[in-house]
């Protein structure tokens, strides 16, 4: 059976140690069980890593630790990632501040992964981006691409009643 690819974006790396929301916290390093198990076939970008060294020292070197603990395929910045990322700028789903998401997603779809996994809900994981990302797929030719929580992908606690 075909593994799931699953780009990882900077905010899901961050709540593998992220003290101050433990339930996000705790969904991610279920799913990261998951990911070191191989259950995925795991995207990361150079946008991921570039906004990781924003992390304070000590949080760098755990979040670091966690991503050497797993096989991923590393994604470049080509310009093809970003004119797609200036697609989302252009069509008004997301703006120009916005665009390290931007690319996280064009990222994704050029790389034909089934999902993005995020918890940025302002400006990915919300119904204006995860229509708009149907709407550029549409227009430029590319694999829409979902936009997923940790959470829906781990799924629900075994119920044994």
């Amino acid at each position: 059976m075909k593994k799931i690819k699953l780009y990882l974006d900077t905010s899901i790396i961050s709540h593998l140690d992220h003290q101050d929301t433990p339930d996000k916290m705790a969904d991610t390093l279920r799913l990261w069980r998951e990911v070191e198990d191989g259950i995925y076939d795991i995207y990361l970008s150079y946008v991921m890593f570039d906004e990781l060294v924003r992390c304070e020292p000590d949080k760098r070197k755990i979040l670091a630790q966690h991503i050497a603990n797993i096989e991923y395929t590393l994604i470049e910045t080509t310009d093809e990632i970003s004119l797609l990322a200036d697609e989302f700028i252009k069509q008004g789903i997301l703006r120009q501040k916005s665009f390290d998401d931007a690319q996280h997603i064009a990222s994704a779809m050029i790389h034909d992964c089934d999902a993005v996994v995020s918890w940025n809900f302002k400006h990915m994981v919300n119904i204006k981006t995860i229509n708009g990302v149907k709407i550029v797929a549409a227009l430029t030719g590319y694999k829409d691409v979902a936009i997923y929580t940790p959470s829906i992908l781990i799924g629900g606690e075994d119920d044994d009643t």
